[in-house]
């Protein structure tokens, strides 16, 4: 079959003939209609995360929307390594029916950027009943873009969108959110968290980013202020570390924690997939993508800016 196939973590992909999955159990294999090129494929790829193998070559994916033998769109994912889901043929452990209607290669595209904000805004919804104010750093990029529109139908108070992309930014205004300029001094982004502490921090960027956040939700003195805080760590994009003040720890009820795919249960997870692809498919959460064959995977693979690269069969 064909897949986009890397040989080794320092180089790119290319179109080649790959031996097809094994099936797992008695489930058919299915037939690819569309895989997204999100940043954690890269990664993965790459060597630099920690679900990475040093096994290759290797087929890129995480996930897709497949066919199965009766017509039957799903979702899926899963795979088990050297095989990922930019391939011809797949075989994973399970499968999400798409809503009727859904644009495919939207979920594709969709459900892996959308689900890092989506599982922790949930998750502080069940545990503390409302959002309040959501805070999103980083929101200008596809996966906190995301964020914002699911706080929003989440049923969030206020969601303040901090980016470095102005017209991104103003897109998000017209969205409901309050934008916030991330710049080289730390003066905007303070001021936004210094109105009001936030019930819930979505961090898509981290390192100084984050250092900049922590000094400006420490308290000083004796504010009647006792809100209490998650803040969830998603992305790295500014930096793989930031340093934890142990001031804001004793002064704030504040819980440091992240999301990804060691952070919460698969059951838990699988529950909530179907709710996320809802919202994706009626376009109250959207991803923007664009399409590539499989023949074009290493321009997939360069592809950057405001859209999600897709991969077609």
């Amino acid at each position: 079959m064909r897949a986009a196939v890397l040989t080794s973590p320092d180089g790119g992909p290319t179109c080649a003939d790959f031996r097809e999955p094994e099936p797992i159990g008695d489930r058919p294999l299915l037939d690819l209609v569309a895989a997204g090129m999100h940043q954690v494929v890269r990664s993965i790829a790459s060597g630099r995360h920690y679900g990475s193998t040093d096994s290759y070559p290797l087929v890129l994916g995480v996930d897709a929307v497949a066919e199965r033998p009766d017509g039957t769109r799903v979702y899926t994912g899963f795979t088990r390594s050297p095989w990922g889901t930019m391939a011809e043929r797949l075989a994973t452990p399970f499968e999400i029916p798409l809503p009727d209607g859904a644009d495919p290669l939207a979920i594709a595209a969709g459900m892996n950027p959308a689900m890092s904000g989506f599982m922790p805004l949930v998750a502080h919804l069940e545990q503390h009943g409302a959002l309040g104010t959501v805070v999103v750093l980083g929101a200008t990029g596809i996966a906190g873009r995301a964020a914002v529109q699911a706080a929003e139908v989440l049923g969030a108070e206020c969601v303040i969108a901090a980016g470095r992309d102005h017209e991104m930014l103003e897109e998000l205004a017209s969205l409901g959110a309050e934008p916030v300029a991330l710049t080289a001094s730390a003066e905007p982004l303070a001021g936004a968290l210094q109105r009001g502490a936030p019930s819930l921090v979505l961090d898509y960027v981290w390192g100084p980013v984050a250092e900049s956040a922590f000094a400006a939700l420490g308290r000083r003195g004796l504010q009647d202020d006792d809100a209490d805080i998650s803040y969830v760590q998603i992305g790295a994009v500014a930096g793989a570390d930031a340093r934890v003040p142990a001031s804001l720890l004793r002064s704030r009820k504040i819980a440091l924690r992240g999301s990804g795919a060691g952070s919460m249960s698969t059951e838990r997870l699988m529950a909530q997939l179907p709710v996320l692809m809802g919202h994706l498919a009626d376009g109250a959460i959207d991803v923007r993508y664009t399409a590539y064959p499989l023949e074009r995977i290493a321009e997939a693979w360069a592809h950057g800016g405001r859209s999600r690269a897709v991969v077609t069969p």
